[in-house]
């Protein structure tokens, strides 16, 4: 299965990007990352859509889509790695995570997503965010192969 990760922002050296490396290597394979900006001073609901038409374009046609979103399931890692086996094992080719911008996602991008998923109620940097979605993509290819980096 194939993961994409589309992202609002480009990434600039530094701890955060680092850190996102560093579980992406490990990731076989590894998750392919697009990043889309508006360079338009927008007003914020133009921007958010702007930014939802940008992100949506990175879609492959078919593929399972998970936004990251404040308001969406806080799922835990087991539960996560159930997922992700569950769409591997249905036959899913292609894995869209959705990073959306300073504002969130618009409403078109929470319509076509087929999760919601939070990574808790706290508000993180987008650019830290990069690296948590990664090491959750690392534990639960770690769970899924019973390998002991995840201990209950």
């Amino acid at each position: 299965m194939r993961i994409l990760v589309a992202a609002v922002g480009k990434a600039k050296a530094g701890p955060e990007l680092d850190l996102y490396h560093q579980y992406l290597r490990r990731l076989s394979p590894p998750p392919t990352l697009k990043e889309v900006e508006e360079k338009r001073p927008l007003a914020s609901a133009q921007l958010k859509a702007r930014e939802a038409e940008l992100l949506l374009a990175t879609v492959p046609a078919g593929a399972v889509v998970v936004a990251l979103d404040e308001r969406g399931r806080d799922l835990g890692s087991p539960e996560f790695a159930g997922k992700i086996r569950d769409w591997r094992d249905g036959g899913v080719t292609d894995l869209a995570f959705l990073i959306g911008g300073a504002d969130g996602h618009d409403q078109t991008v929470r319509d076509r997503a087929d999760l919601l998923l939070s990574l808790g109620r706290m508000t993180w940097p987008h650019m830290l965010v990069r690296a948590l979605l990664a090491e959750q993509l690392w534990r639960s290819q770690a769970i899924l192969s019973g390998h002991p980096y995840h201990r209950i």
